[in-house]
């Protein structure tokens, strides 16, 4: 199965990769604490995003390919639900 990992989420991690590097550059230069955590909380909330993002763009693919093979779709929607919950 070719899973859909396109320009558009690699770029998006790219800057993920960018502000993570952007924490540490304040860390080093001692930077506030509240305005650190702010940017993690950033990283952290483009983080969910690129997760939904990942796993709304497979899903129909997942879907189908399960629906193919006599499997049951249900259960790849319940797994989706499952890794967006798990990964947050």
């Amino acid at each position: 199965m070719d899973y859909n990992y396109g320009d558009d989420i690699k770029k998006r991690l790219r800057r993920i990769e960018g502000q993570v590097r952007g924490v540490l550059k304040m860390m080093d230069e001692q930077k506030n604490c509240k305005d650190v955590v702010a940017q993690l909380s950033a990283v952290r909330n483009a983080t969910d995003r690129a997760i939904a993002q990942i796993v709304a763009e497979n899903l129909q693919r997942c879907l189908l390919d399960e629906q193919a093979s006599g499997g049951d779709p249900g259960k790849m929607v319940k797994e989706a639900v499952e890794l967006l919950v798990k990964s947050r």
